[in-house]
């Protein structure tokens, strides 16, 4: 009875393991590097360079299949970010920014979308979260206007 509780106590914990080693897919991580072009485009306050990362998300999202990122999201992130490239004013695309940032927020979560730690930020003037890969605030709601509006709520490792 001992031998069949260590085994159990083994392979319970060599799959706790597993979980917590999480592969990277190398689909997530440039869709994660074009989110953070976005990212950046509108806290920069240019609206074309945001159309144009955003066009770039959209290839991204458009090679990654089901089985990477579940339907539901997936449609999401591809219309929102059809949203950003299409949108004639920074503050439009900013709308749109807050639904793919809380899809790419729960993505990150999920599955290794980095090989370093991600910081989820707050603004809440804005009353939106965002992914950033370091811990200063850029806010990308505000643009320049409120730059540093903003707290790190979470790390993702």
């Amino acid at each position: 009875m001992k031998k069949y509780i260590s085994t159990f106590l083994f392979s319970m914990l060599a799959l706790v393991s597993l979980n917590a080693q999480k592969k990277s897919n190398p689909q997530l991580l440039k869709l994660y590097r074009n989110y953070l072009s976005i990212k950046s485009s509108l806290a920069s306050d240019d609206h074309k360079k945001t159309s144009t990362a955003a066009e770039e998300f959209l290839k991204t999202a458009s090679t990654i299949n089901s089985k990477v990122i579940n339907e539901k999201n997936l449609l999401s992130i591809k219309t929102d970010a059809k949203s950003i490239s299409q949108a004639k004013t920074i503050d439009a695309q900013r709308k749109s920014f807050y639904k793919l940032s809380d899809v790419m927020i729960d993505l990150a979560k999920e599955n290794k979308v980095s090989d370093k730690t991600i910081f989820v930020q707050y603004c809440p003037m804005a009353k939106g979260s965002w992914l950033s890969n370091e811990k200063q605030i850029v806010n990308p709601y505000y643009g320049k206007s409120m730059l540093d509006c903003g707290s790190v709520k979470s790390e993702i490792k």
